[in-house]
């Protein structure tokens, strides 16, 4: 059960973080990590990033196998709309509001200034990097951006204070200066187009496919299906843009799913972003598990 649940724990992670911008690529004969990262990033060195993006390394090696699904990270670009802010832009590609600062500055804006309508945001990829026996703020710090002096950033991002990391701890990293060659950009395409979605899929489409699924989510939870419930609320949110109420919605279920599951942190994670979508954010004692109400009680 503690693998299965890790295994939750890194995809909700990924899929809440990414919102898509993540494709998938099979592993083919002969294939090693430095070859798939030159082709997909145009350098070699970027098997780093695969590595960390697959947890590879997490168990103390990288080797992979022909057939083997590896998830791709690259950045997504969002176009702005009336209604957006670098707060709730940053609440649903990097899975929390408080990151605005961090979003604006990478798309040379300031976080209190609203971006104008028609700005083509670009979002960066991220890596949920799961930490090995030694791992510190500056050892992750330094194997993504060469400088271990950054391990403040990667602290303040995940809000985490300067204390040793325990083995299998999960730390977001962004990677600003990440883009896909033309080769990776043709993959990323036809990966795509593999999957049935497409990069210009109209928001209505999302939301009325999305209105199918909550029923189902609400499904899961209530009938304590809640390995499913995760599945099903993180492939919801990474399908595209929602309305306001459907977040509430997903995220609603998923701190339920992740309170069953012990899955403290992303309880927490769940909590707030329903807060921030829900009109009326208030617990009824009677209705929700006082493990419920704890895990919103806490920041």
């Amino acid at each position: 059960m503690r693998r299965v649940l890790m295994a939750l724990v890194v995809v909700g992670i990924l899929c809440a973080g990414r919102r898509g911008h993540a494709f998938t690529h099979i592993v083919k004969p002969g294939e090693t990590l430095a070859q798939i990262a030159a082709r997909m990033y145009g350098d070699a060195r970027h098997e780093t990033v695969l590595a960390g993006a697959n947890a590879l390394d997490a168990q103390g090696g990288s080797a992979i196998v022909a057939g083997m699904r590896l998830e791709i990270p690259a950045p997504a670009h969002h176009t702005v709309i009336a209604g957006d802010t670098w707060t709730t832009l940053a609440l649903a590609w990097l899975g929390d509001g408080k990151r605005a600062d961090l979003l604006s500055r990478l798309n040379h804006a300031v976080a209190w200034v609203e971006p104008p309508v028609g700005l083509e945001v670009e979002i960066p990829a991220i890596v949920a990097h799961i930490a090995a026996e030694g791992d510190t703020s500056a050892t992750v710090a330094s194997r993504y951006w060469g400088d271990p002096n950054r391990g403040w950033e990667i602290n303040a991002f995940n809000g985490r204070a300067e204390s040793p990391m325990r083995r299998g701890d999960i730390v977001l990293v962004w990677l600003a200066d990440l883009t896909l060659s033309d080769a990776g950009k043709g993959e990323a395409m036809a990966a795509m187009l593999r999957t049935g979605t497409q990069a210009d899929t109209g928001r209505l489409d999302i939301q009325r496919r999305a209105d199918a699924e909550l029923p189902l989510l609400g499904d899961d939870v209530r009938q304590g299906r809640y390995v499913e419930a995760v599945a099903r609320g993180n492939h919801v949110l990474g399908s595209g843009q929602l309305t306001r109420p459907q977040l509430a919605i997903v995220h609603r279920a998923l701190l339920e799913a992740y309170v069953a599951l012990d899955a403290d942190a992303l309880a927490i994670a769940a909590c707030a972003s329903w807060r921030a979508n829900e009109p009326d954010p208030r617990l009824d004692p009677s209705l929700s598990s006082p493990k419920v109400r704890a895990a919103c009680a806490k920041k």
